[in-house]
């Protein structure tokens, strides 16, 4: 082997992973949560002003003396797990293939604030549907990546990872390097956004792409409620809410990532505060606690790997990246995208695509689909912002169904 083929090697090698979090890292977690110097509080606000004092006490007092964080690193480490180096950036992820010989690839996406243990309790019934009593369902061979500054793809080597074309871009690869050249995507949250850049970039090896919960992007205009069937009001002025009242994690992140990533990476309840205020808001909203929608130890797993890989700063500098791009996206847009000339040839269709709309979202066909592109569009009564975790059935059958299919 030359010099050179042996560094494309190295370059290119998938190494096998465990997550092992160092012992003194629970004791400081421990320390800290003991340490807390909390604030005031007005009475009567409720979650009006932000997560309220007396439940988050008590929820980080469980984080630091009922919570088993070895239990669940050991859930995890039950999944095959890896790391490979992408465009100088390391990508850690899950890859549990199916018993099945006719499964079909799919890569699953997660958004922020979470990770790859959001899709824990559906890798099962995709990848073995026979031993979950579907025989005749879709089999999956699952890849499960985090994201570029998530969890363990920690660190963020350099700026640009904020753009989602070229995490797509890497994800795409991921799926090359590990033999699949034809492959299914389903994503939420900035995930979707992945799985809709892949349908542009890689259309011919993408069998079809699935999304949960695509909205409005936040900061743009409130949305007009003329004309509007009653669910879709009901959405809408959820929207416009939040448009209002919920954004201010993001006018931070995606403009001082560097003075709130002090906060997160120094304190355990700040970054607890932080997570669990998006659980509360962004779960299905007949829930009235983030653990009526989401299992209490799951969200602790999910804040724990933000806290052990500072993720907390990290992701802010995503973010704001990310906006960095869609400024430059939309300045464009409105200028037309430059010339066009006649002789251009059309842009070939792409690969089907899904969309799956839980409780919680946003999501309104006529203003996200309006010339109706999706050969697919499904809307729930239950379920939010992360349906693998809130309703891992639901989101099952919807995968079987879009991509059953497919081939």
């Amino acid at each position: 082997m030359t010099a050179d083929a042996a560094t494309d090697e190295v370059a290119t090698a998938i190494t096998p992973f465990r997550i092992d979090v160092p012992q003194q890292a629970l004791d400081d977690l421990r320390a800290r949560l003991a340490n807390t110097r909390w604030p005031g509080e007005p009475a009567g606000n409720g979650w009006s002003r932000g997560v309220p004092l007396d439940y988050l006490r008590e929820l980080a007092e469980y984080w630091r003396s009922g919570f088993d964080w070895r239990a669940h690193e050991a859930r995890i480490n039950t999944f095959p797990q890896f790391t490979t180096s992408i465009d100088g950036q390391t990508f850690h992820f899950l890859h549990v293939r199916s018993p099945e010989p006719d499964a079909l690839p799919l890569l699953l996406t997660h958004g922020w604030p979470s990770g790859p243990v959001e899709y824990l309790d559906v890798i099962g019934e995709l990848t073995d549907p026979r031993a979950h009593g579907a025989p005749d369902a879709r089999a999956f061979h699952l890849v499960i990546p985090s994201l570029p500054g998530f969890g363990f793809s920690q660190p963020v080597d350099g700026p640009g990872w904020g753009g989602l074309f070229r995490v797509a871009g890497a994800l795409d690869e991921l799926m090359r390097r590990l033999g699949y050249d034809r492959y299914a995507a389903h994503g939420s949250d900035m995930g979707a956004g992945i799985v809709g850049m892949l349908g542009m970039l890689a259309p011919h090896r993408l069998v079809g792409s699935h999304v949960a919960g695509p909205g409005p992007f936040p900061l743009g205009p409130a949305l007009d409620l003329d004309g509007l069937s009653e669910s879709d009001r009901e959405r809408a002025e959820r929207f416009n809410t939040f448009r209002e009242f919920g954004t201010g994690y993001l006018q931070i992140q995606s403009t001082r990532p560097q003075t709130i990533g002090y906060a997160l990476n120094d304190s355990p309840v700040g970054q607890l505060a932080w997570i669990t205020e998006k659980f509360q808001e962004w779960t299905d909203p007949t829930k009235a606690l983030p653990e009526d929608a989401v299992d209490r130890d799951r969200l602790l797993t999910t804040v724990s790997i933000f806290w052990f890989t500072g993720s907390g700063a990290a992701t802010a500098h995503i973010l704001y990246e990310g906006m960095q791009d869609y400024r430059q996206f939309a300045a464009q847009a409105a200028s037309g995208w430059g010339e066009s000339t006649s002789d251009a040839p059309p842009a070939p269709p792409g690969p089907p695509s899904g969309v799956a709309v839980f409780a919680a979202d946003h999501s309104i066909r006529s203003v996200i689909d309006p010339g109706g592109q999706h050969s697919h569009w499904a809307e729930y009564d239950s379920g939010g912002h992360f349906p693998a975790m809130e309703t891992p059935e639901l989101l099952v059958g919807e995968l079987r169904t879009f991509f059953g299919p497919l081939a």
